[in-house]
């Protein structure tokens, strides 16, 4: 009995956290856009996403949800590299801990060069890595997200990364020269090893199998 105890204990599956459906406009032309940038930038011919392998975190540089969100719904090009489709999360975790969904898991978001082809990406309301690590209810949901998407997709702890670690991903790829070493400061190394103890620590508790094969690759840039 305690032998079967313990073998369903190590099966436990994470609680879905409480997400709030708050889509922006994804249809035929942004779809046709996202395509084209994926046939572009990673030799795909399509706006899906088949298999996420990366969690991708970042922060909104800005304070209020509703800021982001019509960031992400407007498909306007970027202003950094001009491109479309816009910018965009499937995830965004407002400053109370609300999580809202923009975009389907089927489908590629744009958020973190070189790796949208298989990233999940997760925003976090507010302008630095350390307000939201010391946000509880902020980091919580954050958590509990992560962890519920890590499980659901077999995504390893170390393939869990901030935007500022994404040259040394393994999944990185991109084939577009003057954009290979793109890269943001958003969520820094140190703080994604805070982070990804915390989460690991998470998975303990809630006696939640998470694979911590693999890691990071040395970058060229």
């Amino acid at each position: 009995m305690r032998i079967l105890a313990a073998f369903l204990v190590a099966l436990a599956v994470p609680v879905k956290p409480p997400v709030v459906a708050k889509p922006i406009p994804f249809g035929p032309v942004r779809r046709a856009e996202t395509a084209r940038y994926a046939a572009r930038h990673y030799g795909l011919h399509t706006w899906r996403l088949a298999r996420p392998r990366v969690i991708v975190e970042h922060y909104t540089a800005g304070t209020t949800f509703s800021s982001a969100w019509n960031t992400f719904a407007s498909d306007a090009p970027d202003p950094e590299l001009h491109e479309r489709p816009g910018t965009c999360a499937h995830f965004v975790i407002d400053r109370d801990g609300t999580i809202y969904q923009l975009v389907p898991l089927t489908t590629i978001c744009r958020h973190t060069v070189g790796l949208n082809w298989t990233a999940i990406g997760i925003e976090h309301v507010g302008t630095s890595d350390a307000q939201i690590l010391a946000n509880a209810k902020q980091l919580q949901a954050s958590l509990r997200l992560t962890l519920w998407l890590a499980h659901r997709y077999g995504i390893a702890l170390p393939n869990v990364i901030g935007h500022a670690e994404s040259l040394t991903s393994p999944y990185h790829r991109e084939r577009y020269a003057p954009w290979r070493c793109q890269t943001h400061g958003d969520w820094s190394h140190a703080d994604m090893t805070t982070y990804r103890a915390k989460l690991r620590a998470l998975a303990r508790r809630e006696h939640v199998a998470l694979s911590t094969a693999g890691g990071p690759v040395r970058s060229t840039c």
